[in-house]
């Protein structure tokens, strides 16, 4: 039974009395870093729907055009400008605490790395590296981006001249198999999964709370709005991540 939202402290006992904790993190994390979500009331695609055909693979790949307001969207994203907040920092001391298991996210902006977490899964890859569809050459993000600066719009790679992306998973692209197992593994060896900041509609990565709760694994879910997991949480809480996580990793 899904608990309300006004009992964190039923929320801090059962952290608590965890050993080892699992983390699925979503973009909700990031937003009191300045980097706004998708599906949010102020999310990117909810304000503008066009922008979601830019995580489109397929688009990306066939039209030009995507790729250059792909690149310029990438120039200009707040990521570059963003600092960890209060709810990276209280998974850095869940892990220094040796409590953590890893952290999976399913984010792109490398916030958890910058604030100090090492077990860290990038589920849908990291936008700090580029990497060539043609040879898999993968380099800094900054290269690529000085490049636009100076006028190259849709910017190839310099090794074999194919096409240059982000090193993110975009629709139509299958996740790492690598690390989707290493997450399943994850989670299967803990005895808490912490799904934090994410609407849990986008699979597989969703998928991992179902899978924690068919082996028995205890859930707490940290969400905004409602997901369609929210049945299978011991606990679901709608505080703010900045303000809920400290709370409940103490």
């Amino acid at each position: 039974m899904v608990r309300e939202p006004d009992e964190l402290g039923d929320g801090v006992a059962v952290v608590s009395a965890a050993a080892r904790i699992t983390v699925l993190s979503g973009a909700g994390v990031s937003t009191d870093s300045g980097i706004p979500d998708f599906r949010g009331p102020n999310g990117l695609w909810t304000k503008d729907p066009k922008a979601e055909r830019l995580s489109s693979f397929q688009a990306y790949v066939e039209d030009p055009e995507v790729r250059r307001a792909s690149w310029q969207a990438r120039l200009a994203h707040p990521v570059w400008r963003a600092e960890p907040n209060d709810a990276h920092r209280a998974l850095v001391k869940l892990e220094k605490a040796g409590r953590l298991v890893s952290v999976v996210t399913q984010n792109i902006d490398g916030l958890h790395q910058r604030a100090g977490s090492t077990s860290v899964l990038e589920l849908h890859g990291s936008m700090r590296e580029t990497v060539c569809l043609q040879c898999n050459e993968r380099r800094p993000m900054a290269e690529a981006l000085e490049r636009v600066a100076e006028g190259t719009a849709d910017p190839s790679c310099r090794v074999c001249g194919g096409i240059l992306k982000s090193a993110t998973i975009s629709f139509g692209q299958p996740l790492d198999t690598d690390v989707l197992m290493a997450a399943r593994d994850a989670v299967l060896s803990s005895d808490l999964m912490l799904a934090v900041g994410s609407s849990l509609s986008v699979q597989p990565a969703a998928g991992l709370v179902g899978l924690a709760a068919q082996a028995g694994t205890t859930v707490v879910i940290c969400n905004a709005s409602e997901t369609p997991y929210d049945d299978l949480a011991t606990i679901v809480l709608r505080d703010p991540l900045g303000e809920v996580l400290p709370a409940l990793i103490r």
